[in-house]
């Protein structure tokens, strides 16, 4: 723990977790708020992982939509 508190202070890991926020921390929010991982029905780790493993390859299909919608290939 030590030694990532003091990597976390160096200049160019400071960029790394700058963008962290707008990547990782972006998903898990949009999984909170728009696919219901706020709060759980389920129970079971069984059925939590599968639900958690569906939402989060429905928002990698999004993510590679929107990718592909962006920037189409020129021929």
């Amino acid at each position: 723990m030590e030694e990532a508190d003091h990597l976390s202070h160096k200049p160019e890991v400071k960029e790394i977790y700058a963008k962290r926020k707008e990547t990782i921390e972006r998903v898990f929010t949009d999984a909170k708020e728009k696919h219901g991982m706020r709060w759980t029905t389920l129970r079971g780790l069984k059925k939590l992982s599968m639900k958690a493993m569906l939402t989060f390859t429905a928002l990698n299909l999004k993510k590679i939509a929107n990718w592909t919608w962006r920037s189409p290939v020129m021929a």
